[in-house]
Formats: C-alpha cells, structure tokens, sequence
C-alpha cells in the first residue's frame, strides 16, 4: 500500500468526488510526544468545500444509493476490509499524531472496522415503518428514507471511531456523506481517506473526505442549504452554535457533546477493583475523553482508604511517549491544551485541598512534549469551577457524599449528562440510582464499555439523538406516509 504522508510531501487528504483534490494550503502535522512535524498536509479550501458539498447533492439526488440497500450493505463492508487492511498503519499515525498509548488507538481502528461492518449489515434492515387500515378501504403505509447529505464533524481524540460511528448509519440510511477531518489528526485521516478512495462500490461523490484547521468547511456544512442533517462530536459551546447556526434551515442535528462523568463510589465497593478503574476513567486517552471520570464521589466511610489509594497511584504513574509500551499516560494534543489546563488548575485550585498536583513537564526527556502530569483536587462547593465545567485534561475532584440522596444530587449538579459510573456490592442500589442520574450511559462497578449493538446518547446539554445500535440508521432518516383509497369499500 502507497502512504501519503512522507515529510517531505503533502497528504493527500482530500477525497472529493471520487478523486483526489489538492487544492487548498499545506499544513504541518506535529507529534505531541516530541514536537517534531511528522509531515504535511492539504488544508481542504473554500472552493473545494464547497465542490464536496455540492458533489454529495449531486450523487444523492442521480444514483441509485439512496434506493439500493444491498449497494449500501456491500459497500460498507469493502470500506470495512479496506480499513482491515490499513489497521496497523492507522493505529500507528492515530498514536504519533494523537498521542494516544498505541493499544488505545490499537482498539480503536479495530474498533471501528467493527462498527462499521454492523452499519452494513443494518442497511439491510427495515427498523421503522408500517402499514395499516384504518377503515375499510382506507389503507396507510409509512416508509424511512434517506434525508439526503449528512456532515459529519469529527473530533481530534479518537477520529476514526467517532467518524465510522456516524457515517456508517448514515450511509446505511442511503445519505451521502461529508466527512470533515481534524488538522491535528491529518495523516491518519489521509489513510482513512486512501481506504474510502479503494473501495470500489463507493459512487463518486458518496462519501467525500475532507480535512480542515479552522472552521470555514464546518461553517459551510451546517449553513448550506444542501445539507440536510449535520453529526457533530465536540464540546458543548460548539455544539449550540452549530445548533443555532443549522436551525437557520431546520437541519436535524445529531450532536454528541460535553461530559462530566461522575465515578460514584459506595462503602460496600470493592476498591481492589474500583481504584484501577478510576485511574484508567481518568488517564485513558491521556484524559482527552468526553466520558473522562473527571469526579470521583466517594461515601464518607470509605473516603479516606480511596483517597489515600488515589494519591498513591497518581503518584506512580508513568509518562511517556505514545509508542512507550511501558507508559501509563501520553501526552496531551498540544503544548497550548497544557499550558491551558494547568492555567486553570493554578487559578481555581483554591476552591479546594489539593492533594496531587501533577502538571507540566519541563524538564528530562519528555520536555519536549505536550505531558502532563494527572491532578486530583478535593473539593466540596458544587458550584466550583472544577466541577461545572470540562477540562479535557487529566485532572480529576474528589467530592464526599453521605446517602444515596446526597449522590444523586451531586451526580446530578452539572449540566453536562453524557455518563456516569456507580461502584457498589449491591445491585439493587446500583438500579435505583442509575434510574436517578441523569446521564445517558450508567456503567455498573465499570467504566468505558461501549459497543455497537447499543445506543449511545446525551442528555441535558451533553447531546441531541443517539448514535449506535440499531436506532442510529434513523437518525439520518425521514419518514413518508402513503395513502389509498379503495372506491368501493371506502364508498
């Protein structure tokens, strides 16, 4: 297989068309481990957002993908083996330039061969629609159609699951599909992009793979009046402004946002299996992570063995570059997200006992990177600035609760609701409060399981609509009602 991202050249990133566009700039793709440039790339430009867009009306409204099920399954299964194929390539730039451990971005490219393999088998599926007789010779029937072009904007932490999570329901739906890749990911999304460019059951124009630094294409998708239905995975401030910007155009949204994820842990949990998984809901892409455990609740009786086991731990963990197979914890995208957070931290650490510091690296070998070293921070006031709001970073508060009330209401106390996870021996008590909490996933004495047979979903300002399993084709659907009239029996 040809790779397109040798320093010295620039990425071909842009699939457009059925081809590839290089109009556009050059950018820089730099690896946060080091700080080096790993090579260039096409920074997708005005006109050729704009052709993308018009390309992905054109093929929805002349082909027959939107009508042909099986196309769409057989497709989706050959951009499935194509993505097989580049596992290993993609996994390997996924963790240079993302700086995720390379088991993570190991299990995310194989996760998303597998997420999308179930939207093929899903196009051949009919979850919606029926028929009836209302009277006699009154006869209705309702069938999903595709809604026309999706965008699908994609995050830099994890962009080729977050992207596969989407584009495969709607090109399983019958959509025609703009993928709009992050600059901080270009490489991998040039080898995505080679992947879409060799499946051969693709139409030109079906699925269109751009990648952007700024905003102008994101602008564009959720403004053109040729888009039918924007996907977005981000923070929850982007989020209302692509919400307020589509509603110009009634675009349905499906919008994955912020998080908060409270980690609740009860006197009766067993800490031998709870403390790992705290540390891993914290450190797991390097903290970069909408449903990062960024508060951990813990019942006063066990409060001190589990904050004494905590600061024992942070203590302990080890940086390293994202191809270290000995690190615990990567770097963050870039130096500007450190100096960020520990901004942050160093502002509103007063709202509470600090009890690990952690940081930024500047000195030794890994000075060079964007590392940074996990905070726990102890802190009472629910209206604090560490716990209404999203870091994106590997800090983590330590709140006490007393009862199963007082969890509830602290759980519930931000306005984010994407997940929670609740520690507890007894599984009744783990029912009762995850009908309580308001969050969309409830992990029992687990964190991070997901799957694709299973709906994902926010609620409260944390998303619109659901992504995954067998409801996620119906996000990228409208539905149509027929009626006939049988003369003689209707007479």
């Amino acid at each position: 297989m040809t790779q397109h991202f040798a320093i010295d050249a620039a990425a071909r990133s842009n699939w457009i068309n059925g081809r590839w566009n290089d109009g556009g700039t050059v950018g820089q793709s730099i690896n946060p481990s080091t700080g080096k440039t790993l090579g260039s790339f096409i920074d997708v430009g005005i006109d050729q957002a704009r052709e993308a867009i018009e390309t992905a009306r054109t093929a929805f409204d002349t082909t027959g993908w939107s009508r042909d099920r099986n196309q769409r399954s057989r497709a989706l299964f050959e951009l499935a083996d194509r993505l097989a194929e580049r596992q290993s390539a993609l996994a390997l730039m996924l963790s240079r330039e993302g700086g995720k451990l390379l088991a993570q971005t190991g299990w995310e490219v194989q996760g998303a061969v597998e997420w999308i393999r179930y939207s093929a088998a899903t196009a051949l599926l009919q979850t919606s629609g029926r028929a009836l007789e209302t009277t006699p010779g009154m006869y209705f029937h309702s069938d999903p159609e595709p809604m026309g072009v999706v965008g699908v904007i994609t995050p830099w932490n994890s962009p080729i699951m977050l992207s596969i999570r989407a584009v495969g329901p709607a090109l399983a739906a019958g959509c025609t599909v703009v993928l709009k890749m992050p600059h901080q990911t270009a490489l991998t999304a040039a080898i995505l992009a080679e992947a879409v460019a060799e499946t051969k059951l693709l139409p030109p124009g079906v699925l269109n793979v751009i990648t952007e630094s700024g905003s102008i294409a994101s602008a564009m998708l959720v403004e053109s009046r040729l888009v039918n239905a924007i996907s977005y995975t981000g923070s929850t401030h982007v989020g209302r402004l692509i919400a307020q910007n589509g509603g110009k155009s009634l675009k349905r949204l499906n919008l994955e946002l912020g998080g908060k994820t409270p980690l609740i842990v009860f006197d009766d949990a067993d800490l031998s299996m709870v403390v790992p998984q705290i540390v891993t809901a914290l450190i797991a892409m390097n903290g970069q992570f909408c449903c990062t455990g960024a508060r951990v609740l813990a019942q006063r009786g066990i409060a001190d063995r589990l904050r004494a086991a905590l600061i024992d731990t942070y203590h302990k963990v080890r940086l390293g570059e994202s191809e270290d197979p000995e690190a615990d914890l990567g770097p963050l995208i870039d130096k500007a997200s450190v100096v960020r957070i520990d901004a942050l931290v160093e502002r509103h650490k007063s709202e509470g006992t600090v009890l690990v510091r952690g940081g930024a690296v500047t000195e030794g070998p890994l000075a060079n990177g964007a590392f940074y070293r996990p905070t726990l921070i102890e802190v009472e006031p629910l209206d604090a600035f560490l716990i209404q709001n999203e870091l994106f970073g590997p800090v983590q508060t330590f709140e006490l609760f007393d009862d199963e009330a007082d969890a509830i209401h602290r759980a519930n106390a931000t306005e984010f609701g994407l997940a929670a996870s609740i520690f507890t021996a007894d599984t009744y008590r783990a029912r009762r409060m995850a009908r309580l909490i308001e969050a969309g996933t409830i992990w029992m004495n687990c964190w991070g399981v997901v799957t694709e047979h299973m709906e994902e979903s926010g609620l409260k300002q944390s998303g619109v609509g659901v992504l995954c399993g067998p409801r996620a084709i119906e996000q990228f659907q409208e539905i149509k009602v027929y009626v006939s009239v049988d003369p003689v029996q209707a007479a």
